[in-house]
């Protein structure tokens, strides 16, 4: 297969990144989607110290691993969000919270998405995936009614604090790549055509595919890769099951814990759930995607060094590539 697999370390920062890379390699992964969070990535020390990024290039050579993507969700969270509260301190460090004033916290957030850039460019590569944050995902309910200069603030807020985020990505030859998902400024179709438009469809801004956002909405990721195919800029492999339909079970979740029977969705192990994996794949050919697919392994019910692997698997069964001439071609007479 011609795209190389990847697994997202996000879900494994709790174990020193050269644990992860060794199991990482030993499962058959092609490489890692770095997340910059536990000792995974710095991108403050990526910049500023002239041999942490060689170091990190010969821990991945040393696993035969490749890197092609960094991810950086928890510090672009904060970017944008409206309240800025406790469940901000537990993901942010001390450097981004400071004493948690709220501005403060989005303006040392918005710094660090800024050097995430240039470690990126360092690292040598040209993608960031992460989340933006948003200031209106409070409205969601629109009760009480949340009026159009509301919501239209809200987007306005979007593009002025992202906007000089993504000079810099410009000034670095990076991309930013959003993941579309409930509490960010894109969650949905319609909210990441509005997302790009209040950006003006700069090219440093655009999308991580991760289909378990949708299917649980009962959006299509396959309609959806198709209409923004030009704005794909990574895809990670990620599952949900929907577990509605007895008249208890909400789409919300019930402020339930994960992997309780009775929330409406849950996410799993990838093809474990509803995504329809093969038409998505397909879709990837269609549309001409060359970059990696990342395994970003979620599920509560399940042991993940069982699931890590599984998904690999599935995903290399699955994955197929496009061919190279059409079956129908060998019906011609010509020569």
């Amino acid at each position: 297969m011609t795209r190389p697999i990847t697994l997202f370390t996000g879900q494994w920062a709790d174990l020193p990144f050269e644990e992860v890379c060794q199991l990482a390699s030993g499962w058959g992964y092609d490489g890692v989607e770095i997340a910059c969070w536990g000792d995974h990535f710095d991108p403050w020390a990526a910049v500023e110290d002239d041999g942490y990024v060689p170091a990190k290039r010969e821990l991945l050579k040393k696993y035969d691993l490749q890197v092609f993507a960094i991810s950086n969700h928890l510090k672009g969270q904060a970017v944008c969000d409206d309240p800025i509260d406790e469940r901000h301190r537990g993901i942010l460090p001390d450097r981004i919270w400071g004493d948690g004033e709220a501005e403060g916290v989005r303006q040392r957030a918005a710094e660090e998405m800024k050097m995430t850039a240039r470690a990126a460019r360092k690292l040598g590569v040209d993608v960031v995936v992460g989340f933006t944050g948003s200031s209106i995902w409070k409205y969601v309910a629109m009760f009480p009614p949340a009026s159009q200069e509301l919501v239209d603030a809200g987007y306005q807020d979007f593009a002025d604090r992202w906007n000089p985020i993504l000079d810099v990505f410009d000034n670095e030859g990076v991309r930013f790549a959003h993941e579309v998902h409930p509490s960010e400024i894109a969650y949905d179709y319609w909210t990441t055509v509005r997302a790009l438009e209040a950006v003006d469809h700069r090219e440093a801004f655009g999308l991580n595919w991760d289909p378990s956002h949708f299917v649980w909405q009962d959006l299509d990721p396959v309609g959806f890769m198709w209409d923004f195919r030009d704005r794909i800029y990574h895809v990670d492999c990620k599952d949900a099951k929907k577990q509605v339909g007895n008249g208890r079970n909400g789409r919300m979740g019930s402020h339930l814990a994960w992997a309780d029977p009775r929330r409406g969705w849950d996410f799993v192990s990838t093809g474990h759930g509803d995504v329809p994996w093969e038409q998505c794949f397909r879709m990837l050919n269609t549309i001409g995607y060359e970059g990696p697919i990342s395994v970003e392994w979620e599920d509560a019910g399940m042991d993940r060094l069982v699931g890590a692997p599984e998904a690999l698997d599935f995903v290399r069964r699955l994955a197929f590539d496009a061919p190279t001439a059409a079956f129908d071609a060998a019906f011609s007479t010509k020569e």
